[in-house]
């Protein structure tokens, strides 16, 4: 389940004694985290693909239970939507450009889905909510709407991200046989996250001849990685790269906390949440000078242009030669995530909630 979804859904949850919620989902989905209280209705709709979901069972769902309001929290909405819409978009990179080659299949489907769906609920949508100052000025030069339609409502960091006991970290580096020394790479095979830059930066490294710790990646397979390899023609990193799969959530703060180094350099995102997770253990984080990164980071992380793998290698080396700026930047990096609270993003949700209603 959406991760920042089910933060405000806890928040409301918290906060809300008086309305009626209904919380629509996937009958497949797993709603173990979801906790139904005496406001709160989860509702299972049949499962069927995503778009099928939601254009046809989520619509007919809200006819049925005649809502006051319908809140979509990632991006999409029906279209045939008769009560008022609220939309929480994450991005639009989907409408600034669309590469088919690039990406997975199911990559490649849901960013047409979204080309096809967002501008058509953006426009029957009552009130629009975005993760950062950054994506707002995207969302509202590409609508060409005034500014004061588009809310910032910052994500922000689940409490269990935190520094972890050394026997923690001892227990999860055992169970996924983690190096002693680790750089970590939570990256994915989407273009946007930079794969393929991580790897011309630990190469240049390598032909310079500058030690590092080896690379720690989950959710990359092997043969992707090879393929990348070898394009790039340094097939022998493989021997230096940690793949461990799929990582729950609960063991992600004990990866963290013990990561020499964390490498977000992103080509593009609208928030960025891994960066304050990392800070909230204290974890060095090395990210994009570009997009909603530097609001994120502040001073708190060492910026690089991530379209120029020499400046990401060079990062990497500064640090790891200079533990006094690894513990600057751990010290800065406690102060961030206060500053990003779920809380505060369910008020401001709320008070739209109630002004709507009052309005209607």
């Amino acid at each position: 389940m959406d991760m920042v979804a089910l933060a405000l859904i806890r928040n409301l949850q918290e906060m809300d004694r008086e309305n009626q919620y209904f919380i629509f989902v996937n009958e497949m989905e797993d709603t173990s985290p979801l906790r139904p209280t005496e406001n709160f209705t989860i509702v299972p709709l049949p499962s069927s693909p995503y778009p099928i979901w939601e254009q046809y069972h989520l619509a007919k769902a809200v006819r049925s239970y005649r809502l006051d309001l319908l809140h979509c929290t990632s991006n999409t909405a029906p279209v045939n939507c008769r009560v008022p819409l609220l939309i929480t978009l994450h991005d639009i990179i989907y409408l600034e450009k669309i590469n088919l080659k690039e990406g997975t299949l199911y990559q490649r489907f849901g960013n047409l889905y979204r080309r096809w769906n967002v501008p058509a609920v953006v426009k029957k949508a009552v009130a629009i909510f975005t993760v950062s100052a950054f994506e707002q000025e995207r969302i509202t030069r590409h609508f060409h709407m005034d500014s004061s339609r588009v809310q910032v409502v910052y994500n922000g960091v689940a409490g269990h991200f935190r520094k972890e006991s050394v026997e923690r970290q001892k227990a999860v580096r055992e169970k996924y046989t983690l190096p002693n020394t680790f750089i970590l790479f939570l990256g994915n095979t989407d273009p946007k996250k930079n794969l393929r830059g991580v790897l011309k930066a630990l190469a240049l490294l390598e032909s310079r001849k500058v030690p590092f710790p080896d690379l720690v990646m989950p959710d990359i397979g092997k043969e992707i990685l090879e393929s990348m390899l070898a394009e790039i023609g340094a097939p022998q990193l493989l021997n230096t790269i940690h793949l461990t799969g799929y990582i729950p959530n609960e063991d992600l703060p004990a990866i963290y906390s013990q990561a020499v180094l964390f490498l977000y350099p992103s080509l593009r995102e609208s928030f960025g949440l891994p960066i304050l997770e990392a800070m909230a253990c204290g974890c060095p984080v090395v990210t994009s000078n570009t997009s909603s990164m530097p609001e994120v980071a502040g001073d708190a992380a060492l910026l690089i242009d991530p379209t120029a793998p020499l400046s990401l290698s060079e990062g990497i080396e500064h640090l790891l030669a200079h533990p006094d700026a690894r513990s600057k930047l751990i010290e800065k990096g406690y102060l961030r995530p206060p500053l990003f609270d779920y809380k505060k993003g369910a008020v401001i949700t709320l008070d739209c909630y109630k002004n709507l209603v009052s309005k209607a």
